[in-house]
């Protein structure tokens, strides 16, 4: 498996997965040409596609440099900050070995067990200062325990030489193309299928039965083909050679991280078609739309850029005002994806739509924090949601969405039915995606401008002015074709009804039913309820969580609650009055015949 010096770069990465049951990678970084005055290594931040300062550098455990080839021969490493350590003065090939606890089992960082190994190269690969647009090698070294006797290796990165397993050496453009390929180890059940002419492939991890590959490629090979034709619908294609989903699928998860020419996905176990489990339609059609989801930022965020990400900087915060585009825009298209490649039926996707216009309309925080705003403040309040969250933030992903919606609808009314937002999309790739010219703060105005002329830029503006940078909720029971889908209030029943004055979130804790946030303009609220405290009975009737809706459902709509609490170990008893006024508007979705 040894390649010869002569033919690998001169920034040179081996992982070994050394210690499955403590979690430990080791790591080697080979550097042939060190800057001779110093050579500075940074740790990132952050990951791409996360935005939270994570501080990946805190779980090196050991850290030593060497001369190359030599491991007596040890050299000094200063420690300049949290995230960077200089060399010493060297005009010899250097190699700094470093062990890394991994043990985070999410899509954005490294795992390490006796039964897995996932890692994004932001979690244990150090770059080279100023060496960083140079070709790297990646060689994955296969464990030596028996726990990994059949292990393979997933990644989308270049192949080298590998074995049959996939361990062995791997290439990279750039230190930004070897962080782009998270690399998963491990048994892998798979499905392949071809979308337009591209190999695409599905590894999946952590399921017990046989999965149902011939229904996962018919709708994965649907679902791709769609959105390869949206934005290409001529020459039908992809920006990429394959493309690979990684899905880790586990008791309780979800999620997923879009790369150029994969994802990481996390989801439950219930959510994958296995032979001879039973699984919900509504879990597995959530799990293709975190695929439609991801497979979009194929386009839009991996190669259609804010160009305040130009070059990522992964030292620090790198802000953008225009997440509600790049994550709302794909929220929107994720489900309607679905819609278009007969994933789902009208009905459904309107219900998904209602689902989540009507989550939006029941956030206070929308009142408060606009679009734009939302996506400057994601890595300090979407990123760190606390108990106070939905009071102050709206959602770029949620609210987002319906601004794609209601601009689709007002391009549609404009043009009457000549253009709609797919053909702005497809503006969009082919001005800021095929060049990778990063698209500005501004930028959608110049080219909304080139498809509808000045009596829509008008429109747009206002659109921006009211919905992006202002407050406004969206009017989309305006804008919808009354001809074509029918909208309502909603009819809630008793128990919705009581659960939306209430204004109050809740978990499971212990046998108690704890409080986690508590809703503005809420009955909670007006009567003191905080995040935290334990609630006991209300008018007398124990509250847990099994007995919750039965509870609320033997209540009247216009009635006073005398709710009892602990807080701190300490009984308190309030009275909540309830009023019908205080439900907030709530729609639903019919589709004319």
């Amino acid at each position: 498996m040894d390649m010869k010096n002569s033919d690998l770069p001169a920034i040179q990465y081996t992982i070994w997965p050394a210690d499955l049951q403590g979690h430990r990678f080791k790591v080697k970084l080979h550097i042939s040409n060190p800057d001779p005055q110093g050579q500075v290594l940074t740790m990132p931040a952050w990951i791409p596609g996360s935005y939270l300062i994570r501080d990946f550098s805190k779980h090196i455990e050991s850290i030593e440099a060497f001369v190359a080839g030599d491991l007596q021969k040890k050299l000094p490493l200063e420690r300049i900050n949290n995230d960077q350590w200089r060399l010493p003065v060297s005009h010899n090939a250097i190699e700094v070995l470093t062990t890394v606890y991994a043990f985070d089992s999410s899509v954005r960082a490294a795992y390490l067990d006796t039964e897995r190994a996932f890692f994004n190269a932001t979690s244990l690969c150090l770059s080279v200062q100023g060496q960083e647009n140079l070709p790297c090698s990646l060689a994955i070294t296969r464990p030596e325990s028996s726990f990994a006797a059949h292990w393979s290796v997933q990644t989308g990165l270049r192949a080298a030489k590998t074995d049959e397993h996939g361990f062995g050496f791997y290439l990279a453009q750039n230190y930004d193309d070897l962080l782009d390929h998270p690399v998963a180890m491990g048994e892998f059940q798979i499905v392949h299928w071809i979308s337009n002419g591209t190999p695409h492939s599905m590894a999946i991890q952590g399921c017990i039965h046989p999965i149902d590959k011939a229904r996962l490629e018919q709708d994965l090979q649907a679902i791709c083909t769609s959105t390869i034709t949206l934005f290409e619908p001529k020459t039908k294609q992809a920006p990429f050679a394959n493309y690979l989903f990684l899905v880790n699928a586990v008791l309780n998860g979800y999620g997923g991280l879009e790369h150029r020419n994969s994802t990481a996905l996390l989801c439950r176990r219930d959510q994958i078609p296995q032979e001879g489990a039973l699984f919900e339609e509504s879990a597995y059609r959530e799990f293709l739309g975190l695929c439609s989801h991801e497979y979009f930022h194929a386009w839009l965020v991996k190669r259609i850029q804010p160009k305040a990400f130009q070059p990522y900087d992964l030292s620090e915060r790198n802000h953008t005002r225009l997440l509600w585009l790049f994550e709302g825009f794909t929220s929107y298209y994720d489900d309607l994806q679905l819609f278009r490649s007969k994933r789902i039926d009208l009905k459904t996707y309107l219900g998904l739509v209602a689902d989540n216009w009507n989550g939006v309309l029941r956030g206070p925080g929308r009142q408060k924090q606009s679009l734009a705003d939302s996506s400057f403040d994601a890595w300090t309040k979407y990123y760190q949601a606390d108990e106070n969250t939905p009071n102050a933030v709206v959602s770029y992903y949620g609210k987002g969405a319906l601004l794609a919606l209601g601009l689709d609808l007002q391009i549609r009314a404009f043009s009457k039915n000549q253009k709609s937002l797919d053909d702005l999309m497809r503006l969009i790739w082919q001005t800021h995606g095929a060049t990778m010219n990063g698209i500005a703060e501004d930028g959608l105005d110049v080219l909304i401008h080139q498809l509808l002329g000045d009596g829509f830029s008008k429109i747009w503006r206002d659109m921006k002015a009211r919905y992006i940078f202002g407050t406004d909720d969206i009017p989309l029971q305006k804008w919808l074709n009354s001809k074509m889908v029918s909208v309502k209030p909603k009819l809630q029943t008793k128990l919705e009804k009581i659960k939306l004055q209430l204004g109050m979130r809740h978990t499971e804790a212990n046998g108690w039913l704890k409080v986690t946030h508590v809703l503005d303009g809420g009955v909670a609220q007006t009567a003191g309820l905080a995040a935290g405290d334990l609630l006991a009975s209300i008018n007398g009737q124990r509250i847990t969580s099994a007995r919750w809706d039965k509870v609320l459902g033997s209540l009247s709509e216009d009635q006073n609650l005398e709710i009892s609490f602990y807080r701190d170990d300490m009984e308190h008893e309030r009275i909540l009055v309830l009023r019908s006024s205080q439900i907030p508007m709530q729609y639903e979705f019919s589709a004319r015949s």
